[in-house]
């Protein structure tokens, strides 16, 4: 548990001292290796996407397992390295956090067309009608639910699971469920569905754990009150946990409707108090890193535990 925990807290040093081009690094060599088992295998049938999924999954675990066990056998250094460079390719904190810090750069200095252009390319979709208090809303809303894939979930199943297994299928099924979950079309039909159910399942736990910690960090009762009575109104349901919880800790409301694509998209309000701004922005920050704090405080006492009660 210790030697995990110091993995997780190199990777994160080393990310902070050089951010991972995650675009290009990690997401565009995923998305060709999902366009080229799209092309090939999919039928748009449920049966022929799971079979596809477990075929993905599984061997990216166990490659990864061997690859450990083998300059592990080496010597214990270098599968630590090869762990800790996983973790780095996996987690990708510090991209987000870098591209949620630049919407509210270009904010507070008075440039909303930049910071909608930040938000489109961070968020994938158009944002060029959205007014600055959407942008504030659209951004920190981003910035909860990807904190806890790019971290809080990724660290969990690392604990959970030997090696860097446990990253490498927490994040591998993310991806899957995302970007099948977003293809449409009579050819796709019900391909990406076991990818998205079998993301709810993995990230069941994790997601709870992460509003937990936000709640904890933040407004608790506020956080606990919206978490209860707001997040089933989200459309995706784990995602709701996260931005109503989030949105009750720091007190601000999200949601509500916002410009996306040339059209108003209506969703409902999350939260409590005022309509975020950017002053919030700054409170989401701080309260992502307390989480973050407070997660590696968690896992360091439950691995001291473990030390000692040997």
């Amino acid at each position: 548990m210790l030697t995990s925990l110091l993995a997780i807290v190199v990777a994160l040093v080393i990310e902070q001292l050089r951010p991972l081009d995650a675009r290009r690094l990690v997401q565009e060599p995923l998305q060709r290796l999902s366009a080229r088992v799209i092309a090939q295998y999919c039928d748009g049938q449920a049966s022929t996407g799971r079979f596809v999924w477990l075929a993905l999954v599984i061997g990216a675990c166990v490659a990864a397992l061997v690859v450990d066990a083998l300059l592990s056998a080496v010597h214990g250094l270098f599968g630590f390295a090869f762990t800790v460079a996983v973790l780095y390719f996996c987690i990708g904190f510090r991209d987000h956090n870098r591209s949620f810090s630049d919407i509210h750069v270009a904010l507070r200095t008075d440039e909303p067309d930049r910071a909608r252009a930040l938000l489109s390319g961070w968020r994938g979709a158009d944002h060029r009608d959205a007014s600055p208090g959407e942008i504030v809303r659209l951004a920190i809303e981003q910035a909860l639910v990807a904190s806890h894939r790019s971290f809080f979930g990724t660290a969990f199943w690392f604990i959970v699971l030997p090696g860097p297994v446990g990253a490498v299928m927490y994040r591998l099924a993310c991806f899957l469920a995302e970007d099948w979950g977003r293809r449409r079309g009579e050819e796709f039909g019900r391909f990406g569905e076991f990818a998205q159910r079998a993301f709810e399942w993995v990230d069941w736990v994790p997601v709870r754990l992460t509003a937990i910690a936000f709640s904890v960090v933040g407004n608790f009762e506020d956080a606990l009150f919206c978490w209860r009575s707001q997040s089933m109104l989200w459309p995706d349901k784990h995602s709701g946990i996260l931005i109503a919880s989030g949105a009750g800790a720091l007190g601000a409301r999200l949601g509500m409707p916002v410009h996306e694509s040339g059209t108003i998209v209506e969703r409902p309000e999350m939260g409590v108090g005022d309509e975020a701004n950017a002053d919030h922005m700054q409170s989401a920050l701080g309260l992502v890193w307390r989480a973050l704090m407070l997660y590696l405080l968690a896992l360091g006492l439950v691995g001291i535990a473990a030390w000692v009660g040997r």
